[in-house]
């Protein structure tokens, strides 16, 4: 004789299996569901449009509190060299990643060397007038990189940027020492001309009204 309890268990053996058995998909009706609320395109500038890209590395950047004398982690995110169309200036920005959050932002500037940080190959250290937080600071920055490749493509990228720039001003110093000397020379030749001009004057002033009392001295002996 079965036991009464088999039938519930059989039972509820079918509908652990029909539980188990994957759900039919939803049938697709072919309906469109136009959106609750329509989303315009909007054009994201980030002020690197007329700028082009010498360097892109990810790294950790870190600044010097001087008041705590410690360094405080700024950001983790890209690092880029940005080279301007139309000024050639360079500059380096460097976002956080995600909330793309500035970090860092200065020009680089013939005199802003880069140095490796206490024998870490990985980092290295430089001074900047930042203007990250909106206003002009002077900052100790310190990065650190996931290679040493990296690291050092960034300090020979640098190296090079500050060379040319250093020539550069060189070359247009030299061309501005030379511009100003001919004007002195131009202003000084000038002032000769001028000079002499202003002492012939009176000498020939003075010939004439001598010719004319001779003149005037023949007429009323005759």
């Amino acid at each position: 004789m079965a036991s009464s309890t088999e039938p519930t268990k059989l039972k509820r053996e079918e509908e652990e299996e029909d539980d188990s058995k994957p759900v039919a998909e939803d049938e697709d009706t072919g309906a469109q569901v136009a959106p609750i609320v329509k989303l315009q395109e909007v054009a994201v500038t980030t002020g690197e449009e007329n700028e082009d890209v010498l360097l892109d590395l990810k790294a950790k950047l870190y600044r010097f509190d001087k008041e705590g004398s410690q360094w405080k982690e700024r950001g983790v995110g890209t690092l880029k060299l940005l080279k301007h169309k139309e000024s050639g200036k360079i500059r380096l920005v460097m976002r956080q990643n995600k909330t793309l959050k500035i970090c860092a932002n200065h020009l680089v500037l013939p005199t802003m060397t880069v140095q490796e940080h206490h024998g870490n190959d990985k980092s290295c250290v430089w001074h900047a007038a930042d203007f990250a937080d909106g206003e002009l600071k002077e900052e100790t920055f310190a990065i650190r990189f996931a290679s040493v490749e990296n690291c050092k493509s960034f300090k020979d990228k640098i190296e090079e940027i500050t060379e040319s720039l250093a020539k550069t001003t060189g070359d247009s110093e030299e061309g501005t020492t030379a511009a100003n000397l001919i004007e002195k020379l131009s202003v000084e030749s000038k002032d000769t001309e001028e000079k002499q001009e202003a002492e012939d004057a009176p000498v020939s002033s003075q010939e004439k009204k001598g010719e004319t009392e001779q003149q005037e001295k023949t007429g009323s002996e005759k």
